[in-house]
């Protein structure tokens, strides 16, 4: 292990863009748990939660984030976009809930809104924060299985297990008995899809991305010592 790599050392690194990156993977995270996942569109024949269009950019940062700083990074970031989608679900209740001023007549389209039952904040929290654990996990294993090689089996690969994971636990704990069976399962099958889809295209734009950081924080990180446990914020 060289001496940037050492545990202890890594704890004294100052990287110039990681809060960046950081506060990008929670932006899009939040937008695109608030904002979308409660309408089912349509197009071109196909049907999907609206929240697909913009959810896979947080795996595009959560793969950049493996792949530069490591999984105890990663790892950092996704307990930080937990607890915001947390309070933000938390905040999106209580203002809610707030009796409406007379005279005010947005209440009932404002809780439409963002009047989110506590079984979808439930199912988004657990099904976000498992799905980018396991992003997190095949990546950083699948990067030393690699040695560090074809970055785009690896960035695919992860994004394949853990939006899996995340459809997987998303829509039937939140919408099943709500929806009908089969809407259910459309929505989860051709969300997992269109999740994958969006990662395999954006690949040009991960491998832009990925290859400037390495060079301007001179790190490529092998997690070959980490302890993957995910309960943990250490770095």
């Amino acid at each position: 292990m060289t001496e940037e790599h050492h545990p202890h050392h890594r704890q004294r690194r100052v990287y110039r863009y990681y809060d960046l990156v950081m506060a990008g993977f929670v932006a899009v995270l939040l937008c695109s748990n608030l904002i979308g996942p409660a309408k089912v569109a349509s197009f071109l024949g196909l049907t999907f939660g609206a929240g697909v269009l913009f959810f896979p950019i947080s795996y595009v940062f959560g793969d950049v984030l493996t792949e530069v700083y490591g999984y105890a990074r990663s790892r950092r970031v996704i307990w930080a976009g937990f607890a915001a989608l947390g309070f933000a679900s938390f905040m999106a209740f209580v203002v809610v809930q707030l009796p409406p001023a007379q005279g005010w007549f947005g209440q009932e389209a404002y809780a439409t809104v963002f009047g989110q039952t506590p079984r979808i904040v439930a199912a988004s929290l657990i099904a976000f924060f498992i799905g980018e654990i396991a992003n997190a996990f095949v990546l950083a294993k699948m990067k030393i299985m690699t040695q560090g090689k074809y970055l785009w089996t690896r960035t695919i690969g992860s994004t394949i297990v853990g939006q899996a994971v995340d459809s997987a636990i998303f829509y039937p704990v939140a919408f099943w008995g709500v929806w009908p069976d089969y809407l259910v399962l459309t929505v989860m099958s051709s969300n997992f899809l269109l999740k994958v889809g969006w990662e395999a295209a954006l690949t040009p734009v991960t491998y832009r991305v990925v290859g400037w950081l390495k060079r301007v924080e001179h790190e490529d990180y092998y997690d070959t010592d980490t302890n993957f446990t995910p309960f943990s914020v250490k770095t």
